[in-house]
């Protein structure tokens, strides 16, 4: 039965941290259970202040084997360059 629940990816924001970091993954019936499991599981000793818990399936990521073209820098992409028109004398530019 529980092998049949979804898949939880965790992510805890520490006491002294400014971002959530993953810490792991759970299998539970529902997003409360999750929370409730992952509080116990990824902060026992006090250290989170804060839990995310996100369904896996849910999660959408890019393919390491697109790394470079979906990474690519914009110099290519003229499109993202103001190089269409003159810049008024007096709006400051770099």
């Amino acid at each position: 039965m529980e092998k049949d629940w979804p898949l939880y990816e965790v992510f805890v924001r520490g006491k002294r941290g400014l971002n959530h970091v993953h810490v792991g993954s759970l299998r539970a019936a529902d997003d409360t259970m999750a929370l409730r499991s992952a509080r116990d599981l990824y902060t026992r000793r006090g250290e989170g202040v804060s839990i995310w818990v996100v369904e896996a399936r849910s999660i959408t990521a890019s393919s390491p084997d697109e790394k470079d073209p979906f990474f690519a820098p914009s110099g290519d992409k003229v499109y993202r360059h103001p190089t269409f028109y003159d810049i008024p004398e007096d709006v400051p530019h770099m």
